[in-house]
């Protein structure tokens, strides 16, 4: 990296947790309610034992989200609107607000029971569902607020984010997102199939942790178009036992995920893969890899992360690996390339 380069780089680094401070105080003028600071590192984090979701008046939701106006608006998902909320005790969460159109759809299916189990998942690389509010025409998830945004975001939407995103903190996302989803999908019982897993579902902490969010709510539209093509395997479509979503289907995602990691580009709807997988497979990585930032100086773990890639996305169901495979050997690649730096 040149001089000017690395002042750069220094200056977005800082100015990062500044911009996070600044936030914290707007919220508070906003609502007049103190915000605890974070303080669990990942270090540190406890993984508590709790019970499920409790629920909450949605007159508790709509005050805490100040009647879900339009600047607490945080984010806008497939499946409805995440809005900042304050409760009662000043606790800064996030609000997801499901698309009314998902609701009148199952309007006859268990909502709570479905959230209930969901919030039982605790782990350090996904987001905690902590209550839940329900309403004739309202679905509404209360979640941990993560937030200094997507892997998204920083690979595709912030200038500087894939600056920030270098080839250790893009390897420590890739094992810690694994992680989470390998939880769900062997920690958990009943197992949780994610349903979505794509870079947006990926959420980062102030201390650059992968965190997995919106899992489990395939439910709601399984065969919504919209945000899923490109992020599920074609099988995905196929109109019997054999298809819809299922923890292969979340390993197809989970390769597109380690694509936008490894070329900086956008899944657009499938393109993405029809163009990695041949220049991965000629090891033409000087074409393939994210040309935002340097390429590293041992190519081993970035080979291997590749290679998995690759039969996440090119294999079909039955000949993918396992996200324990994967997590095993991303878990690996992490330290490798930490080592390496």
């Amino acid at each position: 990296m040149t001089r000017s380069g690395q002042i750069g780089y220094d200056f977005v680094m800082v100015l990062l947790p500044v911009s996070l401070i600044i936030m914290g105080i707007v919220l508070y003028i906003l609502c007049r309610r103190k915000i605890p600071a974070q303080k669990e590192s990942e270090e540190t984090l406890s993984v508590p034992v709790k019970s499920s979701a409790c629920a909450f008046p949605l007159t508790d939701i709509d005050a805490a989200t100040d009647g879900f106006k339009q600047n607490r608006i945080v984010g806008q998902g497939r499946l409805g609107t995440v809005y900042a909320g304050i409760f009662a005790k000043g606790e800064l969460l996030a609000v997801k607000r499901i698309h009314s159109r998902f609701v009148l759809s199952n309007a006859g299916f268990g909502f709570s029971s479905v959230i209930k189990t969901l919030s039982l998942a605790q782990h350090p690389n996904i987001v905690p569902i902590l209550a839940f509010s329900q309403a004739p025409g309202e679905r509404i998830m209360v979640t941990e607020f993560v937030g200094i945004g997507s892997l998204e975001f920083y690979l595709h939407q912030n200038p500087d984010g894939a600056s920030l995103l270098d080839w250790s903190r893009r390897s420590r996302l890739a094992a810690g997102a694994a992680r989470g989803l390998e939880y769900l999908h062997e920690g958990m019982t009943p197992n949780i199939i994610h349903g979505c897993v794509k870079s947006s579902n990926i959420l980062l902490d102030v201390k650059f942790r992968a965190r997995v969010c919106d899992y489990g709510l395939s439910f709601l539209a399984p065969k919504e178009k919209r945000g899923l093509v490109g992020h599920v395997d074609d099988e995905y479509w196929i109109n019997n036992s054999s298809g819809g979503a299922c923890k292969e289907s979340d390993v197809y995602g989970f390769g597109v995920v380690l694509l936008e990691l490894l070329c900086g580009r956008r899944s657009e709807e499938g393109l993405l893969v029809k163009w990695a997988l041949p220049l991965i497979k000629e090891m033409r990585f000087s074409e393939a890899l994210d040309p935002r930032i340097a390429m590293p100086s041992d190519m081993k773990p970035i080979i291997r992360l590749a290679k998995v890639a690759s039969a996440c996305v090119s294999n079909n169901r039955k000949s993918r690996p396992s996200i324990v495979q994967i997590a095993a050997i991303l878990n690996s690649v992490e330290i490798d390339v930490s080592v390496c730096d």
